[in-house]
């Protein structure tokens, strides 16, 4: 029975120590995976060491217990700091439309963003989805020829625009609208094969916005992170600068707490409908023991936030995103991203053109090969 307590004694010291790195590692901000990868679990690594630290206050028999409850507790508190603001408690940093602009249909835009996994073959589910929620854009990401061709089939009347991008090795990606189009492009912004879309969508009331559908490469433990990070903080410089109010949507291969993410939106000054209200997490649909918000919208202060909820499998790894947005043409927010000092400016600019001039594929092309 000894070495029973002391085998079980050593796994929580085990894992505790495994806490605490994965909490430090990240605080490093060195852009490769096996470091922004320990963004991901914040609200995971969160909960065990709460629990790590009561077990360990409680049980444990040796007077370094009290001190290992004391480090977890710190390391509860450090993920705290960075997931406590998409709680309710936290001030909301997108506005919630009033009645008026709830009713006014012709100001608002509808969105449906999924990731279909290039791999899931049930097509229906995300067409069935789209018919009945009506959304007047649908994003659809890591299509191929034949997911364009099923949704051509079973959305196309509906749909009368489209931009379409299919890829074979998981990146690419398709929009379809009910409002008019304009100035349309597909983009490799920074690797190649790896598309991005950027279009003008007039509303109903004849004002127009910018939208931006992104999917950069995924953090992975044997590459660097500047491949993604570029292409986020690129997005971000151009709808800065752009002329029409931006939103920024798609699977981002980020969490919305993240280094990268949070340079984002300094650099943008795009908020996030999610600050305040909850995680929203998107992935994974098949392992809820370890879900993130990895599919994002981001908004001009001009949008006020109509609606926002996560949808239902569609045998896809990512849950679809829905989001209404009304455009009022006057800058509001209730909790500011913050601004970008210079040398953060710089520094991603630098950090673009160094990644431009790689000549790599992209990460993960051949992870969904059938």
């Amino acid at each position: 029975m000894g070495w029973v307590n002391i085998a079980i004694d050593g796994v929580i010291w085990v894992i505790a120590a495994l806490l605490l790195i994965a909490t430090l590692l990240p605080l490093s901000k060195l852009p490769h995976g096996i470091v922004r990868g320990g963004e991901f679990p914040r609200e995971q690594i969160f909960v065990l060491a709460v629990v790590l630290a009561t077990v360990m206050a409680t049980t444990q028999r040796y007077h370094l217990g009290s001190l290992a409850a004391a480090v977890l507790v710190l390391i509860a508190i450090v993920q705290l700091a960075f997931i406590l603001k998409f709680t309710p408690i936290w001030p909301r940093q997108s506005v919630a439309a009033d009645q008026v602009l709830r009713q006014d249909t012709d100001c608002q835009i509808s969105l449906l963003t999924a990731n279909v996994k290039k791999s899931n073959r049930d097509y229906g589910r995300l067409i069935d989805m789209t018919l009945q929620r009506a959304p007047d854009l649908m994003m659809a990401i890591e299509v191929d020829a034949d997911w364009v061709a099923a949704l051509r089939q079973g959305l196309g009347a509906q749909y009368p625009h489209w931009i379409e991008a299919p890829r074979d090795n998981g990146y690419g990606m398709c929009l379809m609208s009910k409002l008019k189009l304009s100035r349309s492009e597909v983009r490799d912004l920074i690797v190649d094969e790896v598309p991005s879309i950027r279009t003008i969508v007039t509303l109903r009331n004849g004002m127009c916005c910018r939208v931006y559908v992104v999917h950069p490469e995924p953090p992975v433990i044997d590459h660097d992170t500047k491949g993604r990070d570029s292409e986020i903080a690129l997005v971000g410089l151009e709808a800065e600068q752009d002329e029409l109010p931006a939103i920024v949507t798609g699977d981002l291969n980020d969490v919305a707490w993240s280094t990268t993410t949070r340079r984002f939106q300094r650099l943008s000054g795009l908020l996030d409908p999610r600050v305040g209200r909850g995680f929203y997490n998107t992935f994974s649909a098949t392992m809820p023991w370890m879900r993130w918000p990895l599919d994002h919208l981001f908004h001009d202060p001009q949008f006020r936030l109509v609606d926002m909820a996560r949808l239902g499998k569609i045998g896809s790894d990512h849950f679809p995103m829905w989001f209404v947005l009304a455009l009022t043409g006057q800058d509001a927010c209730d909790s500011d991203p913050g601004d970008c000092e210079e040398d953060e400016v710089e520094e991603a600019e630098d950090m673009i053109e160094a990644e431009k001039r790689r000549d790599r594929e992209a990460i993960g092309s051949d992870w969904e090969d059938e």
